[in-house]
């Protein structure tokens, strides 16, 4: 293979799932069913958290966000890769391939550090119940979505603007169902020794940050939970936070799985199954994760259907 300049290469070859033509339309109907119910799903979360004024709290406003990214993030992905299986193609455009990368890249980076805000609002809650709504004040919740939104936009920028230096060759074929930046960077024909510093060292900058912060926040809620005396109080205390560390143990696992697995122990095949795990099965489980045991939100979603005879339970302090 000759290298080539990147701005002639015509089209670029995507191999995941498309070797076998007998089992098209059962991928097909799998991806598709998958990606109805991520979009149908986190869609409900947000109607919910927007249509019952009980949700008006920082949690649901970071999980309305999580729910909005994880339909960003599966949709950079699944559309186009149902389109080629209809088709009957592999190809997407250099041009497209960019255009998905960097979006990619943004809403798995934006995932980590909503999952670690998120985190935050449950340090606090459980740590400093009594300055709970004096912290995590509207601007503060805004201003940490804004950073993380921010920050993971320019770290896409950068990683995109640092591939477009590299050459490729022109009949470039990657093993994958989508355009990832590391699959991008290891096939190009030209020194990427530069992207791959900058690749890993933002991914451990950013990432080890995002982990850290939510490591610490659970350190200090299993604390303050030993401190409780009694049962009943331990298990409400942490039955806030199950939902959120469910993700966080799902997202950071699939991850972990893919990226930090030597090459050598599994097939570009396995490796596209894999990312499955992360890209399409987190997202898709996330709305089932904090609806199946949360009664605000199957109470806000009999509202929203027009169930509204249901009432709320009360208390009498």
């Amino acid at each position: 293979m000759d290298p080539g300049n990147d701005t002639q290469i015509s089209g670029i070859l995507l191999l995941g799932f498309y070797e076998d033509p007998e089992r098209q339309p059962l991928v097909f109907g799998l991806f598709l069913s998958m990606y109805l119910i991520t979009v149908f799903g986190n869609l409900l979360i947000i109607l919910a958290t927007i249509s019952d004024s009980h949700l008006y709290t920082p949690m649901y406003f970071f999980l309305s966000n999580l729910s909005f990214v994880d339909m960003c993030f599966i949709s950079t992905t699944i559309p186009k890769m149902l389109w080629n299986i209809q088709t009957q193609t592999k190809v997407i455009t250099y041009e497209g391939c960019i255009t998905q990368m960097y979006f990619f890249t943004v809403f798995v980076c934006l995932d980590g550090f909503l999952l670690t805000v998120m985190a935050y609002d449950r340090f606090v809650a459980i740590c400093h119940p009594l300055h709970y709504t004096v912290i995590m004040n509207p601007w503060l919740c805004i201003l940490l979505v804004l950073v993380s939104w921010i920050i993971s936009i320019l770290h896409s920028l950068v990683e995109s603007l640092m591939l477009l230096r590299l050459s490729f060759c022109t009949d470039l074929e990657i093993p994958h169902f989508f355009c990832e930046l590391k699959q991008m960077v290891q096939f190009a024909c030209s020194d990427n020794f530069l992207n791959n510093m900058v690749m890993y060292f933002a991914a451990g900058l950013l990432g080890g940050i995002s982990l850290v912060g939510i490591l610490y926040s659970y350190s200090r809620i299993v604390s303050s939970i030993g401190g409780i005396s009694s049962f009943e109080g331990k298990y409400k205390a942490f039955s806030t936070c199950a939902s959120h560390l469910s993700a966080v143990s799902l997202f950071y696992c699939t991850c972990f799985g893919v990226y930090f697995t030597p090459a050598a122990t599994h097939s570009s095949h396995s490796s596209a199954v894999a990312s499955v795990m992360y890209t399409v099965v987190t997202p898709m489980l996330n709305p089932f994760i904090y609806s199946l045991r949360n009664n605000d939100i199957k109470f806000a979603l009999r509202k929203l259907f027009g169930k509204s005879t249901i009432r709320r339970p009360f208390f009498l302090r």
